[in-house]
C-alpha cells in the first residue's frame, strides 16, 4: 500500500508467503508524463507471511488523498487516512471543495459485481462539498475510488483511493435503488434549475408513517414533474406514477409521495423551463419505510393541471362506493369547474378562489372525473383529474389545506 503526500511517501509491505523479496521503487516529477525511473531497492525477509484476506486490486497503484489534492479542488476530507472502518456496514464520506465539483465513485469487493455496487452509492454534489453514502452488503474489504472534474471538465480524474473495512454488512435488501444519478438530493444541479430553499437537503429520507412532502421554492417560469420507482414491487394495485403528485404554487413546489409498501423507492425529479419542450433530470432522492404502509394512491393527472392548480380535498385516487365526498381544489383561470361521476356536479368558486362542492360517488369500478372550463365563450370541458370508485376498503379520503 503506497501512500502519498507532498512531502512524504509511506509504502506498506504485506509479502504473500516467506522468503527473500525485493522491493523496487520508480518516481517521476508529479507534473511529468515522462516514464518512471528506478530510484532505489530494498530487500524484505520474510519469516512468517501475514495470513489475512487479500487486499481488493487497485489500478490507480496509490492509496489514500492523492499527493495533489487540492489542485484538483479539494480542501479538505472527512476522513483522511486511507484506511477507513464500516463496523455497521454504512459509511459517509464528505469532501469540502474550494470551487464546484462533479464526482463519480467506484466501490470494489471480491464478492460484489458491478451491477449491485451501484446500489451501494448515492452521491451529492453541492456548490462547496461532495458526499457519498456508502452501503457494504459483504463483510472484508473493499476499495472505494474517487474521482471528480470541474463543472466544464471533461473526463474525471482520481483524486483518492480508499480501503474499507467492513465487520458487518448491510442487508441486501437494504440498499440503494437502481439507477441513481450522481446528482441526489439537493445541490449544484437543483440550484442551477432555479430550485432552492429544499425541506430535504439530503439526499436519503426515512419515513415511519410512508409519506413525505418535498418542497423547493422556485422561479415562475420552471415546471417540475417527479417519478417514483422501487427495484421489486410486490403487491402494489396501480402504478407507481400514482403515489407522487405535483403540486406547483407561485413560488413554490411540493412533491407530495405517498407509499403503498414497504421498502426502498426513488424519487427522481425532472424540470423545463418555459421555452424548453422537453424536461431535464434535475436529481434523485431516496425514500426508506421499514413500516407497512398501504396508501392509497392519488388521482390520475392530466396535463392541463398546471401552475397554481392544488388539490385541497379528496387527497386520494380512490374514493368510496356510494358515498358523499367534498370536493374542494383550485384551478386558476377557471371559468368553471365541475365533477362528472354518477351525475354532473358543479362547484362553486368561494371568495378564497376554491372550488368546492359535494359529489355522490355512485357504484364502485366507476370513474369520477374532475374538468374546468377555461374559455365562457366555448362549452368545451377539460379533464384535470381522474379519481377510481372503490368497494369501500379503501383507506380514509384525507385533506389538505
Amino acid at each position: 500500500m503506497m501512500v502519498m503526500s507532498e512531502s512524504k511517501m509511506t509504502i506498506k509491505v504485506t509479502p504473500p508467503t516467506e522468503g527473500l523479496f525485493d522491493l523496487m521503487i520508480f518516481a517521476r516529477h508529479a507534473d511529468s508524463q515522462d516514464p518512471y525511473n528506478w530510484v532505489c531497492s530494498y530487500q524484505i525477509q520474510c519469516l512468517e507471511p501475514h495470513n489475512g484476506e487479500k487486499l481488493p486490486e487497485n489500478p490507480f497503484h496509490f492509496w489514500g488523498l492523492h499527493q495533489k489534492v487540492r489542485d484538483f479542488g479539494i480542501k479538505e476530507s472527512s476522513h483522511k487516512r486511507e484506511l477507513l472502518s464500516a463496523p455497521e456496514g454504512t459509511l459517509l464520506l464528505t469532501f469540502q471543495t474550494s470551487r464546484p465539483l462533479l464526482a463519480t465513485y467506484e466501490l470494489v469487493n471480491k464478492d460484489l459485481d458491478t451491477a449491485l455496487s451501484k446500489k451501494c452509492l448515492a452521491a451529492q454534489a453541492e456548490e462547496d462539498k461532495l458526499s457519498c453514502h456508502v452501503l457494504c452488503p459483504f463483510q472484508g474489504y473493499y476499495r472505494l475510488s474517487v474521482f471528480v472534474k470541474d463543472l466544464g471538465g471533461i473526463t474525471f480524474k482520481n483524486v483518492a483511493n480508499f480501503l474499507l473495512r467492513c465487520s458487518r454488512p448491510i442487508n441486501q435488501n437494504e440498499l440503494f435503488p437502481l439507477g441513481l444519478s450522481m446528482h441526489c438530493g439537493s445541490g449544484i444541479s437543483s440550484s442551477s434549475h432555479g430550485l432552492s430553499n429544499p425541506s430535504h437537503s439530503a439526499p436519503i429520507i426515512t419515513t415511519k408513517v410512508g409519506k413525505c412532502n418535498i418542497t423547493f421554492h422556485t422561479s415562475t417560469d420552471v415546471e417540475v414533474a417527479a417519478s417514483l420507482s422501487k427495484d421489486k414491487v410486490i403487491s402494489t394495485k396501480y402504478p407507481l406514477e400514482r403515489y407522487v403528485l405535483v403540486t406547483h404554487l407561485r413560488t413554490k413546489v411540493s412533491v407530495c409521495v405517498v407509499l403503498p409498501e414497504s421498502g426502498i423507492y426513488k424519487v427522481g425529479l425532472y424540470g423545463r423551463s418555459k421555452d424548453r419542450k422537453d424536461f431535464v433530470h434535475i436529481c434523485d432522492y431516496v425514500i426508506r419505510c421499514f413500516s407497512d404502509p398501504s396508501w392509497p394512491p392519488f388521482p390520475r393527472v392530466y396535463s392541463l393541471w398546471r401552475t397554481g392548480c392544488v388539490l385541497l380535498e379528496p387527497r386520494t385516487g380512490v374514493l368510496q362506493e356510494q358515498s358523499w365526498v367534498r370536493f374542494r381544489v383550485k384551478v386558476p383561470k377557471a371559468n368553471q369547474a365541475v365533477v362528472i361521476g354518477q351525475e354532473k356536479t358543479v362547484l362553486q368558486q368561494t371568495t378564497n378562489m376554491v372550488w368546492e362542492g359535494d359529489v355522490f360517488t355512485g357504484a364502485a369500478g366507476t370513474q369520477v372525473k374532475l374538468a374546468a372550463k377555461f374559455n365562457q365563450h366555448c362549452s368545451s370541458l377539460e379533464v384535470l383529474l381522474v379519481f377510481e370508485v372503490g368497494d369501500g376498503s379503501n383507506a380514509s379520503l384525507g385533506c389538505s389545506g
